[in-house]
């Protein structure tokens, strides 16, 4: 077994790390709107957010399914318009993580709601354009998606200060210019 396998099997066996740790910090509320959980080890947490978190939000990978995921990895060279390629393990680290904690890989309410939201095929290129986010957002009113403050539904955190950590609680939402979301 070389060293690449070993790693990863050491990372599966460590999965579980930041799952304890949201729960040993208080966060056991499991609301639809709650936390969405990851099971990944620190360095892949680091990596992920030090890679893609470094042009924009690291999206919580329990919003789109697993076959989303690999499409967004396998396009890094064109990605929204950008050349955000990456080496070879890196990629293969990246989409291991995002895999593995993809919506329709865990059993998380939220997480499920947007897998359960898709036809079988569908690979979504966006997270906004998954049947459960359209959902839950219709009723936003376009000027204030393009506001200055927001921008676009890609702004997750714009709106959801806590969207970064997987937190979407209703109570949480602050929308920019206008205070707490009342639905």
């Amino acid at each position: 077994m070389n060293n690449l396998h070993k790693g990863w099997m050491v990372a599966l066996l460590l999965t579980g790390c930041i799952g304890a740790l949201t729960e040993a910090s208080g966060g056991t509320d499991r609301s639809e709107y709650r936390s969405v959980p990851t099971r990944a080890t620190p360095e892949q947490t680091r990596l992920y957010k030090s890679e893609c978190g470094s042009c924009h939000m690291a999206y919580p990978p329990g919003l789109l399914p697993a076959r989303a995921w690999e499409q967004v990895m396998g396009g890094l060279e064109r990605h929204f318009g950008d050349n955000a390629e990456l080496d070879g393990v890196t990629v293969e680290s990246l989409q291991g993580f995002l895999i593995a904690n993809a919506a329709d890989r865990t059993d998380d309410k939220l997480s499920r709601k947007f897998s359960t939201s898709l036809a079988a095929g569908d690979v979504p290129a966006r997270i906004s354009r998954v049947g459960y986010f359209v959902k839950e957002h219709r009723k936003i009113p376009e000027k204030i998606v393009r506001s200055p403050e927001v921008g676009s539904f890609s702004r997750c955190e714009s709106c959801h200060p806590r969207a970064e950590q997987g937190s979407f609680e209703e109570g949480e939402i602050r929308v920019p210019g206008l205070g707490v979301w009342k639905d």
